[in-house]
């Protein structure tokens, strides 16, 4: 789903209100109730509303997409974000790897493209893409699998990072809110994602467009923490203004 200023202003006014109806948003938006409902539609399979009778509210801020339905959506989006990053890592580079279907197609593409990475991952999907390049070394943390996504967590996985300093983590994220905040929905993930940014020289958030204005519930940080954000449709105004007043690079995919 490709978000335009009107799916925006829905949000915004959601997100003001906790829930609008579909007639108040016709008229606010001088638009017909048919076009809100379409609206409503495509911001709810890109997990960033719920559906009511008569009207709308935010997402869920406590229960992530499921893992299947999440990888097979923006495929093509998270493919060009891949490519992005794997163009400014260098090989023979050391690097953190973290949860996340982008993260997945960021593997993908480092696999196709690189030699001589040492790659750590609590990605039991990033360790089997990666570990098909003989060249590769990839080491997957110790912790607790989850069996929804083949996420690893725990304590043990954070005593595993914070033995490592890399050059580059990759980091991936659930939501970004208008004030930068970086949220995602098990505080387990977000602590093993703080360990990876405390330990890289250089630090890389994926995210494409759908992640702008979601809700999820723990607070994984901020966007200034990071060097460059990787994605593939313009973020708000005010994102933008918090990515130049903190020098943060953006990069931004072609248009598909």
């Amino acid at each position: 789903m490709s978000r335009s200023p009107r799916h925006d202003k829905i949000l915004q006014l959601v997100r003001e209100n906790g829930f609008m109806p579909i007639e108040e948003l016709a008229r606010l938006l001088d638009v017909t109730p048919q076009t809100i409902r379409r609206d409503i539609n495509q911001l709810c399979e890109a997990n960033l509303l719920r559906r009511y009778h008569g009207g709308a509210a935010l997402g869920s801020s406590v229960e992530n997409e499921d893992y299947f339905a999440r990888k097979g959506k923006l495929q093509s989006e998270k493919e060009h974000i891949a490519d992005m990053i794997a163009e400014n890592i260098p090989d023979h580079a050391s690097l953190f790897m973290s949860i996340g279907t982008t993260i997945e197609a960021v593997a993908q593409a480092l696999t196709t493209t690189h030699k001589g990475l040492r790659v750590i991952t609590n990605n039991i999907h990033v360790a089997s893409i990666m570990s098909t390049n003989p060249d590769f070394t990839v080491m997957i943390t110790s912790g607790v699998v989850r069996s929804s996504d083949g996420g690893i967590t725990g304590v043990a996985t954070l005593d595993f990072i914070n033995q490592f300093k890399v050059d580059y983590a990759v980091i991936g994220v659930s939501g970004i809110e208008a004030d930068g905040s970086l949220l995602d929905f098990d505080y387990r993930e977000v602590r093993v994602a703080q360990a990876m940014m405390n330990n890289a020289r250089h630090r890389f958030l994926a995210a494409d467009h759908s992640k702008f204005g979601r809700n999820a519930l723990v607070r994984m940080g901020h966007i200034s923490e990071f060097n460059a954000i990787f994605t593939d449709a313009m973020p708000p105004e005010s994102l933008k203004k918090l990515l130049e007043d903190h020098s943060v690079r953006m990069y931004l995919a072609d248009p598909l």
